[in-house]
């Protein structure tokens, strides 16, 4: 996936591996890309549920990345 900030012409490209650095550093991948209110929150919810939500988080990564752009104005190329 690659989003364009229409305010800088920035593309930032999101890996399709993506699901894998949240199954393998879990709030570290989201606080590295500037999400931090899911880096906290995976953080909580793995604390509330002996760490399987760990396991269920990558499932809705491309979903929560996707929004999580498309939110702050950033448009979807390709």
């Amino acid at each position: 996936m690659k989003f364009n900030n229409p305010a800088n012409d920035y593309i930032e490209e999101v890996s399709v591996i993506a699901w894998f650095w949240i199954l393998l550093i879990g709030p570290l991948y989201s606080a590295f890309k500037g999400m931090w209110g899911h880096a906290i929150g995976s953080v909580i919810l793995a604390a509330l549920t002996a760490g399987i939500s760990w396991l269920i988080y990558p499932f809705f990564t491309k979903f929560i990345i996707r929004k999580y752009y498309l939110r702050y104005g950033w448009i979807e190329i390709g």
